[in-house]
């Protein structure tokens, strides 16, 4: 029995997430379809964070197991030519036994974008999050900068979150413009439900200017959802990528920015 690591990009435009779902079409359904194509029996992949309905991976790594031998790169090639055209297998890796995709993983980054014009998008209206008043970036910066750490995240926490704890430990929390675009990037351990979009719409309530830069560390001690901003729409976010123990030789990681194009691109040397 062998165990295959799975990096893959996909528009979730289409998707009402990555979990299999019994009535809607689902990330995991489709890529254990095309991965089962290519390894010739059923395949149950395990995903290092479950994205919701409309939300994007840059690089998501997920984690199979198969009784079948077969090149890494037929992995990802086949898997990619019987995948729909939003979804794209970018590297494929054997790794050992006990390697887990969520379980082994000692960070994950998302990265939420913003298009900050007066038009509306109109390309881009499934990929980005459209503010049409002016943001500040640097205010939005300097208020993110409390989450920092190990915190109680019950303020920016979905109601249906099933998680036992809401404490998390937030290693980075970023905030830059590149033209129109405002991007936020947010490292940690692991994330609670709607957790990013939660941060993501007070962020914006900041860079509106309808908060004071002190406000979000007021709501993260209320430790109340009610207190914070609105739930950003899932448009906008990314699943970034996933940091995992040098032992596994994974081609992934945190990206170096939160720019697109930033991070591996196909098969590991």
């Amino acid at each position: 029995m062998s165990r295959i690591a799975l990096g893959i990009e996909y528009d979730g435009s289409a998707y009402a997430g990555w979990q299999q779902q019994a009535h809607a079409r689902a990330l995991q359904g489709e890529l254990e379809r095309a991965i089962g194509s290519v390894a010739g029996h059923a395949v149950s992949l395990t995903a290092a964070g479950r994205t919701d309905a409309g939300v994007h991976a840059m690089q998501q790594v997920a984690h199979f197991d198969t009784e079948v031998a077969r090149p890494e790169h037929a992995w990802s090639l086949g898997g990619t030519a019987a995948s729909a055209d939003d979804v794209t297998i970018l590297w494929a890796k054997e790794v050992p036994p006990h390697f887990h995709a969520r379980h082994a993983a000692l960070s994950r980054s998302y990265l939420y974008r913003i298009l900050n014009r007066r038009m509306r998008p109109a390309l881009d209206r499934l990929r980005v999050c459209w503010v049409r008043q002016p943001l500040d970036e640097g205010r939005m910066h300097a208020a993110a900068q409390c989450l920092l750490g190990e915190r109680d995240f019950s303020s920016f926490r979905a109601a249906e979150c099933q998680s036992a704890t809401p404490m998390r430990r937030l290693l980075e929390a970023r905030v830059e413009r590149r033209g129109e675009v405002v991007e936020i990037t947010v490292r940690a351990n692991a994330f609670l439900h709607h957790m990013v979009r939660n941060i993501a719409g007070s962020l914006m309530l900041v860079g509106r200017g309808e908060r004071p830069t002190n406000w979000l560390a007021e709501v993260l001690a209320a430790r109340d959802r009610t207190q914070a901003g609105p739930t950003a729409p899932p448009q906008g976010l990314y699943f970034a990528g996933v940091e995992y123990p040098p032992e596994f030789g994974l081609p992934c990681g945190p990206p170096a920015s939160g720019r697109l194009d930033a991070g591996p691109q196909g098969d590991p040397p």
